[in-house]
Protein backbone atom coordinates (compact mmCIF):
# COMPACT_ATOMS: atom_id res chain seq x y z
CA UNK A 1 0.00 0.00 0.00
CA UNK A 2 2.66 2.21 0.82
CA UNK A 3 4.37 4.75 -1.85
CA UNK A 4 1.18 4.99 -4.30
CA UNK A 5 1.33 8.59 -5.75
CA UNK A 6 -2.34 8.35 -5.88
CA UNK A 7 -3.34 9.93 -2.65
CA UNK A 8 -1.27 13.06 -3.07
CA UNK A 9 -3.80 15.12 -5.41
CA UNK A 10 -4.17 18.78 -5.07
CA UNK A 11 -3.35 22.40 -6.67
CA UNK A 12 -0.70 22.07 -9.25
CA UNK A 13 -2.62 18.21 -10.66
CA UNK A 14 -4.68 19.39 -13.29
CA UNK A 15 -6.31 21.93 -11.17
CA UNK A 16 -7.00 25.60 -11.78
CA UNK A 17 -4.90 28.08 -10.17
CA UNK A 18 -5.75 29.30 -6.32
CA UNK A 19 -8.22 32.67 -6.47
CA UNK A 20 -7.34 32.96 -2.53
CA UNK A 21 -4.66 31.56 -0.12
CA UNK A 22 -6.77 28.80 1.08
CA UNK A 23 -6.40 25.25 -0.05
CA UNK A 24 -7.77 22.07 0.93
CA UNK A 25 -5.58 18.28 0.45
CA UNK A 26 -7.77 16.10 -2.07
CA UNK A 27 -7.06 12.38 -2.34
CA UNK A 28 -8.21 8.85 -3.71
CA UNK A 29 -7.42 7.29 -0.26
CA UNK A 30 -10.17 7.94 2.55
CA UNK A 31 -8.79 8.66 5.99
CA UNK A 32 -8.24 5.61 8.11
CA UNK A 33 -10.54 4.51 10.98
CA UNK A 34 -7.78 2.11 12.75
CA UNK A 35 -6.28 2.34 15.90
CA UNK A 36 -2.40 2.41 16.02
CA UNK A 37 -2.64 -1.54 17.36
CA UNK A 38 -4.91 -2.43 14.58
CA UNK A 39 -2.56 -0.28 12.29
CA UNK A 40 0.65 -2.40 13.53
CA UNK A 41 -1.66 -5.34 13.57
CA UNK A 42 -2.15 -5.18 9.82
CA UNK A 43 1.51 -4.52 8.68
CA UNK A 44 2.46 -7.53 10.95
CA UNK A 45 -0.44 -9.64 8.83
CA UNK A 46 1.45 -8.47 5.26
CA UNK A 47 4.96 -8.62 6.03
CA UNK A 48 5.52 -10.76 9.26
CA UNK A 49 9.27 -11.70 8.62
CA UNK A 50 10.17 -8.47 7.28
CA UNK A 51 12.56 -6.30 9.49
CA UNK A 52 10.65 -3.97 11.60
CA UNK A 53 13.67 -2.71 14.29
CA UNK A 54 17.22 -2.68 14.48
CA UNK A 55 18.32 -0.76 17.02
CA UNK A 56 22.64 -0.51 16.31
CA UNK A 57 23.34 0.20 19.91
CA UNK A 58 21.63 -2.48 21.40
CA UNK A 59 22.33 -5.38 19.36
CA UNK A 60 18.32 -5.85 18.75
CA UNK A 61 17.30 -6.88 15.10
CA UNK A 62 13.18 -7.81 15.09
CA UNK A 63 10.94 -8.72 13.00
CA UNK A 64 7.54 -7.26 12.75
CA UNK A 65 6.10 -10.32 13.86
CA UNK A 66 9.27 -10.69 17.29
CA UNK A 67 8.04 -6.71 17.51
CA UNK A 68 4.36 -7.65 18.04
CA UNK A 69 4.86 -10.27 20.10
CA UNK A 70 7.03 -8.62 22.77
CA UNK A 71 4.59 -5.78 22.03
CA UNK A 72 1.56 -7.84 23.56
CA UNK A 73 3.46 -9.08 26.31
CA UNK A 74 3.84 -5.86 27.57
CA UNK A 75 0.81 -4.99 27.25
CA UNK A 76 -0.48 -7.71 29.07
CA UNK A 77 2.52 -6.58 32.03
CA UNK A 78 0.99 -3.32 31.96
CA UNK A 79 -2.18 -4.61 32.59
CA UNK A 80 -1.32 -6.46 35.68
CA UNK A 81 -0.05 -3.04 37.16
CA UNK A 82 -3.47 -2.36 37.42
CA UNK A 83 -3.07 0.36 34.63
CA UNK A 84 -6.68 1.10 32.38
CA UNK A 85 -7.27 2.67 29.13
CA UNK A 86 -6.82 6.70 29.84
CA UNK A 87 -4.35 6.51 32.44
CA UNK A 88 -1.10 8.20 31.57
CA UNK A 89 2.14 6.68 31.54
CA UNK A 90 5.26 8.83 31.44
CA UNK A 91 8.22 7.53 29.50
CA UNK A 92 11.98 9.65 29.91
CA UNK A 93 14.55 7.90 28.07
CA UNK A 94 16.79 8.65 25.07
CA UNK A 95 15.98 6.32 21.65
CA UNK A 96 16.34 2.61 22.60
CA UNK A 97 14.00 -0.37 21.76
CA UNK A 98 11.93 -0.52 25.12
CA UNK A 99 10.76 2.90 23.83
CA UNK A 100 9.26 2.16 20.85
CA UNK A 101 7.82 -1.13 22.57
CA UNK A 102 6.29 0.91 25.42
CA UNK A 103 4.76 3.00 22.27
CA UNK A 104 3.04 0.24 20.73
CA UNK A 105 2.02 -1.57 24.09
CA UNK A 106 0.24 1.46 25.72
CA UNK A 107 -1.25 1.97 22.74
CA UNK A 108 -2.96 -1.62 22.60
CA UNK A 109 -4.68 -1.23 25.74
CA UNK A 110 -5.69 2.66 25.39
CA UNK A 111 -3.07 4.00 27.78
CA UNK A 112 -2.33 7.19 27.44
CA UNK A 113 1.85 7.73 26.39
CA UNK A 114 2.91 10.87 27.69
CA UNK A 115 6.70 11.65 26.13
CA UNK A 116 8.86 13.44 28.26
CA UNK A 117 11.74 15.54 27.13
CA UNK A 118 15.15 13.80 28.22
CA UNK A 119 16.59 16.92 28.40
CA UNK A 120 14.53 18.27 31.06
CA UNK A 121 15.58 19.59 35.14
CA UNK A 122 13.74 18.66 38.16
CA UNK A 123 11.06 21.38 38.38
CA UNK A 124 10.11 20.60 34.14
CA UNK A 125 9.67 16.74 35.03
CA UNK A 126 7.48 17.79 38.35
CA UNK A 127 5.63 19.95 36.30
CA UNK A 128 4.88 17.60 33.17
CA UNK A 129 4.19 14.50 35.39
CA UNK A 130 1.65 16.42 37.53
CA UNK A 131 0.03 18.45 35.01
CA UNK A 132 -0.82 15.24 33.14
CA UNK A 133 -1.20 13.36 36.31
CA UNK A 134 0.87 10.30 34.91
CA UNK A 135 -0.12 6.88 37.33
CA UNK A 136 3.22 5.18 35.73
CA UNK A 137 6.47 6.21 34.49
CA UNK A 138 9.24 4.35 33.08
CA UNK A 139 12.40 6.09 33.30
CA UNK A 140 16.63 4.87 31.63
CA UNK A 141 18.69 5.50 34.95
CA UNK A 142 20.73 7.99 33.36
CA UNK A 143 21.45 9.61 29.76
CA UNK A 144 24.57 11.92 28.93
CA UNK A 145 24.68 14.30 32.13
CA UNK A 146 21.40 13.71 33.66
CA UNK A 147 20.91 11.28 36.51
CA UNK A 148 17.05 10.43 36.56
CA UNK A 149 16.78 7.83 38.49
CA UNK A 150 18.31 10.32 41.15
CA UNK A 151 16.56 13.61 39.71
CA UNK A 152 13.13 11.53 40.18
CA UNK A 153 14.43 10.50 43.71
CA UNK A 154 14.65 14.06 44.82
CA UNK A 155 11.07 14.43 43.47
CA UNK A 156 9.87 11.17 45.72
CA UNK A 157 11.82 10.34 48.45
CA UNK A 158 9.21 8.03 49.97
CA UNK A 159 10.35 5.71 47.07
CA UNK A 160 12.72 4.17 49.88
CA UNK A 161 9.86 3.24 52.12
CA UNK A 162 7.03 2.18 49.13
CA UNK A 163 6.56 -1.27 47.83
CA UNK A 164 6.54 -1.14 44.11
CA UNK A 165 2.99 0.30 42.96
CA UNK A 166 2.42 1.77 46.46
CA UNK A 167 4.35 5.24 46.37
CA UNK A 168 2.56 7.89 47.98
CA UNK A 169 4.76 11.03 47.31
CA UNK A 170 3.34 14.59 47.97
CA UNK A 171 5.18 16.33 45.19
CA UNK A 172 4.04 13.19 42.77
CA UNK A 173 0.47 12.70 44.49
CA UNK A 174 -0.82 10.54 41.58
CA UNK A 175 2.43 8.52 40.57
CA UNK A 176 1.79 5.05 42.08
CA UNK A 177 4.49 2.67 39.63
CA UNK A 178 8.42 3.50 38.56
CA UNK A 179 9.74 1.19 35.88
CA UNK A 180 13.66 1.49 35.23
CA UNK A 181 15.17 0.53 32.39
CA UNK A 182 18.28 -0.74 34.19
CA UNK A 183 19.01 -4.26 35.33
CA UNK A 184 18.89 -3.65 39.28
CA UNK A 185 15.48 -1.72 40.17
CA UNK A 186 16.23 0.97 42.95
CA UNK A 187 13.97 0.71 45.87
CA UNK A 188 10.03 1.10 45.17
CA UNK A 189 10.69 0.49 41.32
CA UNK A 190 10.28 -2.40 38.73
CA UNK A 191 12.34 -3.03 36.39
CA UNK A 192 11.37 -3.35 32.75
CA UNK A 193 12.05 -7.04 32.86
CA UNK A 194 9.55 -7.30 36.13
CA UNK A 195 6.88 -6.19 33.85
CA UNK A 196 7.45 -8.05 31.05
CA UNK A 197 7.69 -11.67 33.07
CA UNK A 198 4.52 -10.11 34.79
CA UNK A 199 2.99 -9.93 31.47
CA UNK A 200 3.45 -13.75 30.72
CA UNK A 201 0.80 -14.54 33.38
CA UNK A 202 -2.13 -12.29 31.94
CA UNK A 203 -4.30 -13.98 30.06
CA UNK A 204 -4.14 -12.75 26.11
CA UNK A 205 -7.83 -12.26 25.78
CA UNK A 206 -7.64 -9.51 28.36
CA UNK A 207 -5.62 -7.41 26.60
CA UNK A 208 -7.86 -8.12 23.13
CA UNK A 209 -11.09 -7.39 24.69
CA UNK A 210 -9.56 -3.91 25.72
CA UNK A 211 -8.13 -3.20 22.27
CA UNK A 212 -11.16 -4.14 20.16
CA UNK A 213 -13.01 -1.79 22.81
CA UNK A 214 -10.64 1.22 22.03
CA UNK A 215 -12.12 4.09 19.81
CA UNK A 216 -10.14 5.85 17.07
CA UNK A 217 -10.70 8.98 18.29
CA UNK A 218 -9.72 8.44 21.54
CA UNK A 219 -6.49 10.23 23.41
CA UNK A 220 -3.64 8.13 23.34
CA UNK A 221 -0.62 10.59 23.30
CA UNK A 222 0.13 13.46 24.99
CA UNK A 223 3.05 15.87 24.06
CA UNK A 224 4.83 19.13 25.64
CA UNK A 225 5.06 22.15 23.69
CA UNK A 226 8.66 23.39 23.82
CA UNK A 227 7.71 26.02 26.13
CA UNK A 228 9.53 29.30 25.10
CA UNK A 229 6.81 31.08 25.93
CA UNK A 230 5.97 29.84 29.30
CA UNK A 231 5.36 26.70 30.69
CA UNK A 232 5.02 23.54 28.21
CA UNK A 233 1.28 23.21 27.42
CA UNK A 234 0.33 19.21 27.10
CA UNK A 235 -0.76 18.57 23.70
CA UNK A 236 -3.62 15.80 23.39
CA UNK A 237 -3.01 13.40 19.99
CA UNK A 238 -5.39 10.62 19.24
CA UNK A 239 -4.98 7.34 17.49
CA UNK A 240 -6.49 9.10 14.02
CA UNK A 241 -4.54 11.59 14.52
CA UNK A 242 -1.41 10.65 14.13
CA UNK A 243 -1.89 6.96 12.12
CA UNK A 244 -3.36 9.16 9.65
CA UNK A 245 -1.06 11.66 9.38
CA UNK A 246 1.79 9.49 9.47
CA UNK A 247 0.47 7.45 6.66
CA UNK A 248 0.41 10.32 4.28
CA UNK A 249 3.68 11.57 5.37
CA UNK A 250 5.17 8.13 4.33
CA UNK A 251 3.41 8.10 0.85
CA UNK A 252 4.59 11.96 0.07
CA UNK A 253 8.13 9.90 0.48
CA UNK A 254 6.85 6.89 -1.47
CA UNK A 255 7.78 4.87 1.05
CA UNK A 256 7.43 1.18 1.09
CA UNK A 257 7.88 -2.16 2.84
CA UNK A 258 11.08 -2.00 1.00
CA UNK A 259 12.95 1.28 2.51
CA UNK A 260 14.75 1.18 5.43
CA UNK A 261 14.56 4.69 7.69
CA UNK A 262 17.19 5.65 10.00
CA UNK A 263 15.96 7.73 12.72
CA UNK A 264 18.50 10.02 14.78
CA UNK A 265 16.27 12.32 15.78
CA UNK A 266 14.37 11.72 19.42
CA UNK A 267 11.18 9.28 19.71
CA UNK A 268 10.31 11.38 22.63
CA UNK A 269 9.51 13.96 19.95
CA UNK A 270 6.61 13.85 17.12
CA UNK A 271 9.29 14.10 14.41
CA UNK A 272 10.68 10.11 16.18
CA UNK A 273 7.64 8.66 17.47
CA UNK A 274 5.38 9.71 14.37
CA UNK A 275 7.31 10.95 11.14
CA UNK A 276 9.80 7.79 12.41
CA UNK A 277 7.97 5.06 13.96
CA UNK A 278 4.80 5.02 13.02
CA UNK A 279 5.58 5.90 9.56
CA UNK A 280 7.18 3.10 9.10
CA UNK A 281 4.84 0.58 10.83
CA UNK A 282 2.43 1.99 8.83
CA UNK A 283 4.15 0.96 5.48
CA UNK A 284 6.17 -2.15 6.71
CA UNK A 285 9.25 0.10 6.60
CA UNK A 286 11.95 -1.13 8.87
CA UNK A 287 13.06 1.51 11.61
CA UNK A 288 16.80 1.88 12.30
CA UNK A 289 18.34 3.74 15.78
CA UNK A 290 21.83 4.58 15.11
CA UNK A 291 22.67 5.20 18.69
CA UNK A 292 20.62 6.64 22.06
CA UNK A 293 21.26 10.32 21.17
CA UNK A 294 22.35 12.07 17.85
CA UNK A 295 25.92 11.36 17.07
CA UNK A 296 26.66 12.46 13.56
CA UNK A 297 29.26 9.64 13.09
CA UNK A 298 27.06 7.01 14.68
CA UNK A 299 24.15 7.86 11.63
CA UNK A 300 26.80 7.29 9.21
CA UNK A 301 27.87 4.22 10.07
CA UNK A 302 24.52 3.17 10.19
CA UNK A 303 23.41 4.23 6.99
CA UNK A 304 26.33 2.63 5.38
CA UNK A 305 26.29 -0.86 7.19
CA UNK A 306 22.31 -1.35 7.29
CA UNK A 307 21.66 0.02 3.68
CA UNK A 308 19.47 2.85 5.21
CA UNK A 309 17.32 4.09 2.18
CA UNK A 310 15.64 6.72 3.86
CA UNK A 311 16.95 9.41 6.99
CA UNK A 312 15.65 11.79 8.76
CA UNK A 313 17.07 15.47 10.64
CA UNK A 314 16.97 18.50 11.49
CA UNK A 315 19.33 21.37 9.56
CA UNK A 316 21.77 21.42 12.64
CA UNK A 317 22.08 17.26 12.32
CA UNK A 318 22.38 17.02 8.21
CA UNK A 319 25.31 19.61 8.60
CA UNK A 320 27.01 18.01 11.36
CA UNK A 321 26.90 14.91 9.34
CA UNK A 322 27.90 16.60 5.86
CA UNK A 323 30.78 18.42 8.23
CA UNK A 324 31.75 14.90 9.89
CA UNK A 325 35.69 13.46 9.50
CA UNK A 326 33.93 10.19 8.39
CA UNK A 327 31.58 11.63 5.97
CA UNK A 328 33.87 11.24 2.36
CA UNK A 329 34.25 8.10 3.57
CA UNK A 330 31.27 6.79 3.71
CA UNK A 331 29.39 4.64 1.33
CA UNK A 332 25.79 6.19 0.98
CA UNK A 333 24.84 5.64 -1.92
CA UNK A 334 22.11 3.54 -0.90
CA UNK A 335 19.81 6.82 0.25
CA UNK A 336 16.97 7.93 -1.08
CA UNK A 337 14.93 9.81 0.74
CA UNK A 338 14.32 11.17 4.08
CA UNK A 339 12.46 14.08 6.18
CA UNK A 340 14.34 17.63 6.93
CA UNK A 341 12.22 19.46 9.42
CA UNK A 342 11.84 21.26 12.73
CA UNK A 343 13.62 24.35 11.56
CA UNK A 344 13.99 26.14 7.93
CA UNK A 345 16.09 24.56 5.79
CA UNK A 346 18.72 26.42 3.84
CA UNK A 347 18.87 26.10 0.21
CA UNK A 348 22.75 25.14 0.22
CA UNK A 349 22.23 22.62 2.89
CA UNK A 350 18.98 21.55 0.67
CA UNK A 351 21.49 21.33 -2.26
CA UNK A 352 24.20 19.42 -0.56
CA UNK A 353 22.23 16.87 0.84
CA UNK A 354 20.81 16.25 -2.82
CA UNK A 355 24.35 16.06 -4.59
CA UNK A 356 26.62 15.09 -1.37
CA UNK A 357 24.53 12.59 0.52
CA UNK A 358 22.16 11.07 -2.75
CA UNK A 359 19.26 12.07 -1.13
CA UNK A 360 17.44 12.95 -4.53
CA UNK A 361 14.11 12.15 -3.16
CA UNK A 362 14.20 13.85 0.39
CA UNK A 363 11.43 16.14 1.58
CA UNK A 364 10.63 19.01 3.72
CA UNK A 365 7.83 18.53 6.29
CA UNK A 366 6.43 21.51 8.06
CA UNK A 367 3.78 21.23 10.65
CA UNK A 368 3.56 21.62 14.56
CA UNK A 369 2.78 19.07 17.56
CA UNK A 370 -0.37 20.85 17.29
CA UNK A 371 -1.29 19.27 13.91
CA UNK A 372 -0.39 15.46 14.37
CA UNK A 373 2.37 16.99 13.16
CA UNK A 374 2.69 17.98 9.38
CA UNK A 375 0.40 20.04 7.56
CA UNK A 376 2.47 20.46 4.48
CA UNK A 377 5.55 18.67 2.77
CA UNK A 378 7.03 18.25 -0.77
CA UNK A 379 6.91 15.02 -2.36
CA UNK A 380 9.80 12.94 -4.15
CA UNK A 381 8.61 13.90 -7.18
CA UNK A 382 9.09 18.02 -6.65
CA UNK A 383 11.85 19.78 -8.38
CA UNK A 384 14.64 20.95 -6.57
CA UNK A 385 13.53 24.77 -6.86
CA UNK A 386 10.00 23.22 -5.28
CA UNK A 387 12.01 21.83 -2.52
CA UNK A 388 14.69 24.84 -1.59
CA UNK A 389 11.96 27.37 -1.86
CA UNK A 390 8.70 25.68 -0.52
CA UNK A 391 7.57 23.11 2.21
CA UNK A 392 5.22 21.49 -0.75
CA UNK A 393 1.34 21.78 -0.80
CA UNK A 394 -0.79 20.58 1.76
CA UNK A 395 -0.93 16.83 2.42
CA UNK A 396 -4.54 15.11 2.09
CA UNK A 397 -7.72 15.95 4.03
CA UNK A 398 -6.53 19.04 5.53
CA UNK A 399 -7.02 22.35 5.33
CA UNK A 400 -5.03 25.40 5.32
CA UNK A 401 -5.81 29.30 4.76
CA UNK A 402 -3.74 32.29 4.86
CA UNK A 403 -5.39 35.42 6.50
CA UNK A 404 -4.43 39.03 7.05
CA UNK A 405 -4.31 40.97 10.81
CA UNK A 406 -8.17 41.26 10.41
CA UNK A 407 -8.19 37.29 10.00
CA UNK A 408 -9.50 37.75 6.19
CA UNK A 409 -8.25 35.39 3.65
CA UNK A 410 -5.39 37.00 1.53
CA UNK A 411 -4.93 36.35 -2.93
CA UNK A 412 -2.06 33.87 -3.57
CA UNK A 413 1.40 35.19 -3.18
CA UNK A 414 0.03 37.79 -0.29
CA UNK A 415 1.85 37.27 3.02
CA UNK A 416 -0.28 36.48 5.95
CA UNK A 417 -0.53 34.19 9.05
CA UNK A 418 -1.28 30.40 8.52
CA UNK A 419 -4.26 28.37 9.73
CA UNK A 420 -4.90 24.48 9.76
CA UNK A 421 -8.08 22.71 10.01
CA UNK A 422 -8.95 18.89 9.87
CA UNK A 423 -8.75 15.77 11.09
CA UNK A 424 -4.72 16.62 12.03
CA UNK A 425 -5.58 19.21 14.55
CA UNK A 426 -5.67 18.09 18.12
CA UNK A 427 -8.52 17.85 20.44
CA UNK A 428 -6.91 19.98 23.35
CA UNK A 429 -4.54 20.78 25.40
CA UNK A 430 -4.57 18.55 27.82
CA UNK A 431 -6.50 20.07 31.59
CA UNK A 432 -6.24 23.13 29.75
CA UNK A 433 -9.37 24.50 28.04
CA UNK A 434 -8.69 28.01 28.19
CA UNK A 435 -5.85 27.65 26.22
CA UNK A 436 -7.46 25.28 24.20
CA UNK A 437 -10.12 27.76 23.26
CA UNK A 438 -7.37 30.07 22.51
CA UNK A 439 -5.74 28.00 19.88
CA UNK A 440 -8.70 26.49 18.40
CA UNK A 441 -11.54 29.14 17.50
CA UNK A 442 -14.98 28.46 17.06
CA UNK A 443 -14.78 27.30 13.02
CA UNK A 444 -11.97 24.72 14.91
CA UNK A 445 -9.48 26.64 13.02
CA UNK A 446 -5.55 26.45 14.75
CA UNK A 447 -3.26 29.41 14.15
CA UNK A 448 0.20 28.40 13.80
CA UNK A 449 2.21 31.77 14.63
CA UNK A 450 3.74 31.37 11.09
CA UNK A 451 3.96 34.02 8.38
CA UNK A 452 3.29 32.04 5.21
CA UNK A 453 2.62 32.69 1.32
CA UNK A 454 0.78 30.32 -0.73
CA UNK A 455 1.53 29.96 -4.46
CA UNK A 456 -1.38 29.33 -7.10
CA UNK A 457 -0.86 26.30 -7.44
CA UNK A 458 -0.91 25.56 -4.02
CA UNK A 459 2.73 25.58 -2.94
CA UNK A 460 3.72 26.82 0.40
CA UNK A 461 6.33 29.15 1.50
CA UNK A 462 7.47 29.75 5.23
CA UNK A 463 8.42 33.26 5.64
CA UNK A 464 9.01 33.11 9.27
CA UNK A 465 7.92 33.39 12.47
CA UNK A 466 5.58 36.12 13.76
CA UNK A 467 7.35 36.38 16.86
CA UNK A 468 10.70 35.97 15.15
CA UNK A 469 10.08 39.11 12.72
CA UNK A 470 11.65 42.33 13.81
CA UNK A 471 10.68 46.17 13.32
CA UNK A 472 13.33 48.24 12.37
CA UNK A 473 12.42 52.13 11.84
CA UNK A 474 9.15 50.97 10.46
CA UNK A 475 10.34 48.21 8.39
CA UNK A 476 9.51 44.64 8.73
CA UNK A 477 12.52 42.43 8.32
CA UNK A 478 12.60 38.50 8.46
CA UNK A 479 15.08 36.73 9.93
CA UNK A 480 15.22 33.57 7.28
CA UNK A 481 15.82 35.93 4.36
CA UNK A 482 19.27 37.21 5.76
CA UNK A 483 19.87 34.02 7.07
CA UNK A 484 19.36 32.45 3.28
CA UNK A 485 21.65 34.63 2.35
CA UNK A 486 24.83 34.54 4.39
CA UNK A 487 24.26 30.84 3.76
CA UNK A 488 26.01 31.49 0.95
CA UNK A 489 28.93 32.86 1.95
CA UNK A 490 31.54 30.20 1.72
CA UNK A 491 33.23 30.77 4.99
CA UNK A 492 30.00 30.20 7.11
CA UNK A 493 28.60 27.11 8.33
CA UNK A 494 25.35 28.22 9.50
CA UNK A 495 24.11 31.25 10.72
CA UNK A 496 20.87 32.80 12.72
CA UNK A 497 19.62 36.01 12.72
CA UNK A 498 17.86 37.70 15.88
CA UNK A 499 16.61 41.69 16.54
CA UNK A 500 17.72 42.80 19.40
CA UNK A 501 16.62 45.91 21.17
CA UNK A 502 17.74 49.58 19.71
CA UNK A 503 16.98 53.51 20.77
CA UNK A 504 16.94 54.73 17.50
CA UNK A 505 15.06 52.12 15.35
CA UNK A 506 13.55 50.09 17.94
CA UNK A 507 15.14 46.68 16.82
CA UNK A 508 18.58 46.49 14.90
CA UNK A 509 19.38 43.54 13.32
CA UNK A 510 21.82 40.89 14.77
CA UNK A 511 23.39 37.87 13.11
CA UNK A 512 25.24 34.95 15.20
CA UNK A 513 27.74 33.24 12.71
CA UNK A 514 29.54 29.32 13.51
CA UNK A 515 32.29 29.62 10.62
CA UNK A 516 33.73 26.01 9.04
CA UNK A 517 37.07 24.83 10.84
CA UNK A 518 39.69 26.62 10.27
CA UNK A 519 38.17 29.80 8.80
CA UNK A 520 38.12 33.37 10.15
CA UNK A 521 36.21 36.64 9.26
CA UNK A 522 35.12 40.15 10.88
CA UNK A 523 31.92 41.77 10.93
CA UNK A 524 32.68 43.86 8.38
CA UNK A 525 33.63 41.10 6.29
CA UNK A 526 29.95 39.69 6.96
CA UNK A 527 28.71 43.01 6.62
CA UNK A 528 30.62 43.73 3.40
CA UNK A 529 28.92 40.53 1.36
CA UNK A 530 25.58 41.90 2.47
CA UNK A 531 26.20 45.08 0.30
CA UNK A 532 24.43 45.38 -2.67
CA UNK A 533 22.59 41.91 -2.24
CA UNK A 534 20.16 43.16 -0.02
CA UNK A 535 18.75 46.60 1.16
CA UNK A 536 20.75 48.22 3.75
CA UNK A 537 18.40 48.09 6.67
CA UNK A 538 18.21 44.55 6.48
CA UNK A 539 22.35 43.99 7.06
CA UNK A 540 23.00 43.01 10.25
CA UNK A 541 24.51 46.02 12.51
CA UNK A 542 25.63 42.89 15.04
CA UNK A 543 28.11 40.57 14.38
CA UNK A 544 29.02 37.64 16.96
CA UNK A 545 30.77 34.50 15.77
CA UNK A 546 30.06 31.60 18.03
CA UNK A 547 30.87 28.27 18.09
CA UNK A 548 27.37 26.92 18.98
CA UNK A 549 23.74 27.67 19.25
CA UNK A 550 21.38 27.37 22.28
CA UNK A 551 19.49 24.27 20.91
CA UNK A 552 16.50 22.01 22.36
CA UNK A 553 17.50 18.45 22.24
CA UNK A 554 15.49 18.26 19.44
CA UNK A 555 17.87 20.13 17.76
CA UNK A 556 15.69 23.88 17.26
CA UNK A 557 17.92 26.83 17.98
CA UNK A 558 16.59 29.00 20.81
CA UNK A 559 16.40 32.53 19.52
CA UNK A 560 14.39 33.52 22.64
CA UNK A 561 17.58 32.41 24.59
CA UNK A 562 19.95 34.82 22.08
CA UNK A 563 17.90 37.41 22.22
CA UNK A 564 18.29 37.64 25.97
CA UNK A 565 21.79 37.04 25.70
CA UNK A 566 22.22 39.76 23.23
CA UNK A 567 20.41 42.17 25.30
CA UNK A 568 22.20 41.58 28.22
CA UNK A 569 25.28 41.85 26.38
CA UNK A 570 25.13 45.34 24.77
CA UNK A 571 23.62 46.64 27.92
CA UNK A 572 26.70 45.89 30.17
CA UNK A 573 28.59 47.37 26.98
CA UNK A 574 26.65 50.56 27.52
CA UNK A 575 27.19 50.59 31.55
CA UNK A 576 30.36 52.64 32.04
CA UNK A 577 32.81 50.84 34.39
Amino acid sequence: MGGSNDTLVGPGDNTPPLTSSYVHGVSLTPLSGLTIDQSLADTVARYPDHEALVVRHQAIRWTYAELKERVEVLARGLLALGLEPRDRLGILSPNNAEWILVQFATARIGVILVNINPAYRLPELEYALNKVGCKALVLAPSFKQSDYTAMLRELAPELDGAAPGGLAAERLPDLRWVITLGDRAPKGMLTFDDIVNQGHGVDPARAERIAAQLQFDDPINIQFTSGTTGTPKATTLTHHNIVNNAYFVGEAMALSERDRLCIPVPMYHCFGMVLGALVCTSHGAAMIFPSAGFDAGATLETIEAERCTALHGVPTMFIAELEHPSFKSRDLSSLRTGIIAGAPCPVVLMRRLITEMNLSEITIAYGMTETGPVSFETSVHDTIERKVETVGRVLPHIEVKIVDEQGRIVPPGTPGELLTRGYSVMPNYWGDPEKTASAINAAHWIASGDIAVLDPQGYCQIVGRLKDMLIRGGENIFPREIEELLHTHPKIEDVQVIGVPDPKYGEEVCAWVKLREGESASAEDIRAFCQGKMAHFKIPRYVKFVDAFPMTITGKVQKFVMRRMMAEELTASETPD
